[in-house]
């Protein structure tokens, strides 16, 4: 009850602050002629609304959002690079906190264990958005570009059944859980890059002796609490796509809930090997513009 009682307290936050920023931004963008038409709020185009549908359709089903949304986006040309680390964890932020609570709901783990690991991923997310805020297009799409080869290596794996399978446990205690929340720290910091949490999150759960299974509850607590952190820098710093990220929001709540409630699983191997394909291309142009 508790857990659920603090992702509510998170979604309604940062749903408050989102919303007031965004009618604070619509203040400003009304007095200053010259405001940045990219970084204006407003009701997103209908494309921005279709890239959450899908992208988080696929996650809440194990595919995974962030390297997907960002191929999208510069396949359109819908968000500049410098940005889209910002819009990705603004946007799948709420829809990521209704997966987690999903997935907490139906997934046995022990409290203590999902909580450190959550706290330990927050941590890590506080202090890489901090830097990816900041960073220049050079050094943004840099970090993008490996964190999708990441992605593609990571997806790949999955699809020729080359993770490591896990155990049974559902807890975690003493030194390991000490190594659980270490390497969960180092996951939310570069996940405020780009490098979705799944995949990773799976192979820590997996070498800690976890089930499989336990990786769901985790990994979507941990990004719903992350990313809610980290949003708040991008946000205040104005480092992401206000109208792209809405239509992240807008697109991606809905489909999580007809993903987790009405198709629940697809035979999925034939997206993720298009996915692989899609991402590699996109980290490869990421590489070639980075100087451009």
């Amino acid at each position: 009850m508790l857990v659920f009682l603090s992702i509510g307290i998170l979604a309604a936050s940062f749903g408050g602050y989102w919303t007031w920023a965004l009618v604070q931004q619509a203040r400003r963008a009304r007095v200053e002629a010259a405001a940045d038409p990219t970084l204006t709020p407003g009701m997103p185009a209908p494309r921005l609304v279709l890239v959450g549908v899908v992208t988080d359709f696929l996650d809440t089903l194990g595919i995974g959002s962030f390297a997907l949304t960002t191929s999208m986006y510069r396949w359109w040309k819908l968000v500049p690079d410098r940005v889209i680390p910002g819009t990705l964890n603004v946007g799948h932020a709420l829809p990521t906190v209704v997966q987690a609570a999903i997935y907490i709901a139906i997934v046995e783990v022990e409290l203590e264990t999902l909580v450190v690991m959550i706290a330990a991923s927050m941590a890590g997310a506080l202090l890489g958005a901090g830097v990816v805020a900041r960073w220049d297009t050079y050094k943004v799409r840099t970090g993008m570009a490996f964190a999708l080869l990441a992605a593609a290596v990571l997806l790949s794996a999955r699809l020729l059944n080359l993770l490591p399978g896990g155990g049974e446990l559902k807890s975690l205690g003493g030194i390991w859980l000490w190594l659980g929340a270490l390497g969960n720290f180092a996951l939310g910091a570069l996940m405020t890059i780009g490098i979705g949490l799944y995949a990773p999150c799976m192979i820590l759960v997996a070498m800690l002796g976890m089930s499989p299974r336990v990786a769901f509850p985790i990994m979507m607590g941990s990004c719903a609490f992350l990313m809610g952190v980290a949003s708040v820098r991008f946000i205040r710093l104005g480092s992401y796509d206000a109208k792209a990220a809405l239509g992240l929001t807008l697109g991606g709540v809905p489909a999580v809930l007809v993903a987790a409630f009405v198709v629940k699983e697809l035979p999925l191997d034939w997206v993720r090997g298009l996915v692989v394909v899609v991402v590699l291309y996109t980290a490869v142009t990421l590489l070639r513009d980075r100087r451009a």
